[in-house]
């Protein structure tokens, strides 16, 4: 457990050795999924911690930026001066907006599945006309959580100096979309466009949850995307 800012005790997996990865889940407001040694990106340290007000974790619903103070927390806590944020579906975007708040911390972003910051009909549109294709997991979720969370990311994709910030961004980000995922892959494009060290790759013959229905795809695409810039945190 990982003592937040505020006093709220915290969920915080640990796996393996070497350099560090955080690792980020989805929802928002979702138990941690990602903890399990077989989803570990191989020869890194992972960590998972848990969403306040979520499964093993203490608190209740918050917003974006109390999010990325409670990763702070869990940085801090394990000593770690920076290291790779790896988010997956929800992850993702949140692990962009922690890069944004704390880029001297981050070595470099890897988001599979992302959503992307945005609020689009049309991209509604086509992902909920298909949700009756995806698997239901049914992952525990805190719906109180995840409604404070989403209004608080719509809040903050309409700041008006958002994209200036990552047009502006040193942060290197590599956007990952599924080949079969129902969630429209453009925004993770756009993202990977605007960002100056973006890279984008689709991977092909898996959905939106290859952790749970391809969990060796998962494992070899998380060691590659963040060995790289892993590997030379650990020569520092």
């Amino acid at each position: 457990m990982v003592q937040a800012d505020d006093g709220i005790m915290l969920h915080v997996g640990v796996t393996g050795s070497g350099p560090d990865v955080v690792m980020l889940s989805g929802g928002p407001g979702c138990v941690h999924y990602l903890e399990d040694d077989e989803l570990a990106p191989r020869g890194m340290r992972a960590w998972y911690p848990e969403p306040r007000g979520v499964g093993r974790s203490e608190g209740g619903p918050h917003d974006l930026a109390q999010a990325v103070a409670d990763i702070e927390a869990v940085r801090r806590a394990g000593d770690i001066d920076s290291w790779v944020v790896l988010g997956h579906s929800w992850g993702s975007d949140l692990a962009v907006r922690y890069a944004l708040d704390h880029p001297d911390r981050v070595r470099s972003v890897v988001g599979v599945a992302g959503h992307g910051l945005h609020k689009d009909r049309i991209w509604s549109e086509e992902y909920h006309s298909s949700q009756h294709l995806e698997d239901d997991l049914q992952i525990p979720w805190a719906p109180d959580v995840y409604a404070a969370l989403q209004a608080s990311f719509v809040q903050w994709i309409h700041e008006p100096d958002l994209f200036r910030r990552l047009a502006d961004s040193d942060v290197a980000m590599t956007f990952v979309a599924a080949q079969h995922d129902i969630r429209p892959s453009w925004p993770l494009r756009q993202l990977a466009a605007l960002v100056p060290r973006g890279s984008f790759e689709e991977l092909p013959g898996v959905a939106h949850n290859l952790w749970s229905t391809h969990p060796q795809v998962w494992a070899d695409l998380v060691t590659g995307a963040c060995g790289v810039h892993a590997q030379s945190l650990g020569d520092q």
